[in-house]
């Protein structure tokens, strides 16, 4: 067997169009293309950015993410204010570890992600 390639991440979401602008305005990417009407809505990837496949399921979210996004940016009170705009939350804290520091944050939804300062 060949080794496998990735070919997308998937968010499930009760609510498909709405994580998906969520998610597009928050990576400054667009919708690329809609499947079995609408129950998959695909975000363009580029370069630094794998595609996004937002899955509409019929269950909400339980419990903790076990695999999430890490994103960077050059200034976290920035991305803070933004997922904010956007409907996401905060939870509060700022976590260092050596030279590297992050938030984390929930989408709508409550599906957790963190975002990481980019080293300069």
């Amino acid at each position: 067997m060949a080794d496998p390639t990735f070919l997308f991440i998937t968010i499930d979401a009760a609510d498909a169009p709405a994580a998906a602008a969520f998610w597009s305005s928050l990576l400054g990417t667009g919708i690329d293309a809609e499947m079995d009407d609408g129950r998959f809505i695909f975000l363009e990837g580029r370069e630094g950015l794998p595609v996004i496949c937002i899955q509409r399921v019929p269950e909400p979210k339980r419990g903790k993410t076990r695999i999430h996004l890490d994103l960077g940016v050059e200034d976290l009170d920035a991305a803070t204010a933004r997922v904010l705009e956007l409907g996401g939350s905060w939870d509060g804290e700022e976590r260092t570890l050596a030279t590297f520091t992050w938030r984390t944050y929930a989408d709508p939804e409550g599906t957790e992600f963190d975002i990481a300062l980019e080293a300069g």
